[in-house]
């Protein structure tokens, strides 16, 4: 084609830019469900969308960089405790016992996310997964690896396990909270997928009962008043049918959300990583998850986030 003609091309394309988000496209072969659906176009630096059923990667930009999950490290703590249970090796009525160690770390960082947990408090499984997943409770992470394998570290051990079982081959885990460790945590948009796909088939009790509780009550404050805390998934009650996962931010790692939602028999599952603010977070995925399901069924074949082809039957369904 002459170089004219494929210029004239590409500025026929421009008109579906949106002016809010500018002319930045996925740059990892982002895929459309149809021709005549417009693409998805995003400044976000790190953005993945999947249809869990046709195993299509709808959009993809930066699946493979290697980040920071921060708190959406609790999905892998989650999915841990759940497979327990599941094998009927632990029982959601088990009670743990709040150590004083646990209590000093997350009582000495009043800015981080807690469920308000007290030194010497016996609390449930139950209710751990709850403020863990709800509220995002540091404390929740920490008391469940203790209360399972004794230690933080003996407990990440057993993530990294998981990890590499489940097929997560570029991701790390340092601690069961996410907080920042040194650059220990690393995972991928692509493993973050992965993950949560094997939650919601491997667990589908669990998910329903511990991902889209809209708010939690747990400790006093020193008023006296009960402490309730909303959920802060940002497509909860926003986009129609969504029911999980989970938010997470640092400094390093930005605001980020790992999310699904299903709608008429349709599952998608998204990342959205590395954005500026709790607004910017919530508009991106609330924009994208209403892309993906306008874009209607995805095909039987699809482009995976490493640019290679494959059956959507293989690459997701175990």
């Amino acid at each position: 084609m002459p170089l004219i003609g494929a210029a004239a091309l590409a500025l026929l394309a421009l008109p579906w830019a949106s002016p809010a988000t500018a002319a930045v496209a996925g740059d990892d072969h982002p895929k459309n469900a149809s021709a005549s659906h417009a693409p998805y176009v995003t400044q976000a630096p790190i953005v993945m969308l999947k249809d869990l059923d046709s195993g299509q990667i709808l959009f993809s930009r930066g699946a493979s960089k290697r980040f920071a999950p921060a708190s959406m490290t609790k999905v892998m703590t989650a999915y841990i405790v759940l497979d327990l249970i599941k094998k009927g090796q632990l029982s959601r009525d088990k009670l743990f016992t709040v150590d004083d160690a646990t209590w000093k770390t997350w009582s000495a960082r009043p800015r981080s996310s807690s469920m308000f947990l007290r030194a010497g408090e016996k609390v449930s499984v139950d209710d751990l997964l709850k403020g863990l997943i709800t509220v995002s409770g540091n404390d929740a992470a920490t008391a469940l690896a203790v209360g399972i394998d004794g230690s933080e570290g003996a407990f990440t051990k057993r993530m990294n396990s998981m990890a590499a079982k489940l097929g997560m081959s570029s991701s790390n885990f340092g601690t069961a909270s996410g907080w920042p460790d040194g650059g220990a945590t690393k995972v991928t948009a692509g493993d973050l997928i992965l993950l949560a796909d094997r939650l919601i088939r491997d667990h589908p009790d669990g998910y329903a009962r511990y991902f889209s509780i809209p708010k939690f009550r747990h400790g006093v404050s020193p008023d006296g008043k009960p402490i309730v805390q909303a959920n802060r998934n940002p497509i909860l009650g926003s986009v129609a049918g969504a029911d999980g996962l989970k938010t997470g931010h640092t400094s390093e790692a930005g605001y980020c959300l790992l999310g699904s939602a299903k709608r008429d028999g349709r599952r998608l599952i998204m990342v959205v990583a590395g954005m500026t603010s709790e607004k910017a977070r919530r508009e991106e995925a609330d924009r994208l998850m209403r892309w993906g399901f306008a874009s209607g069924k995805a095909p039987a074949v699809a482009q995976d986030a490493h640019g290679g082809a494959s059956r959507a039957a293989s690459a997701t369904r175990r």
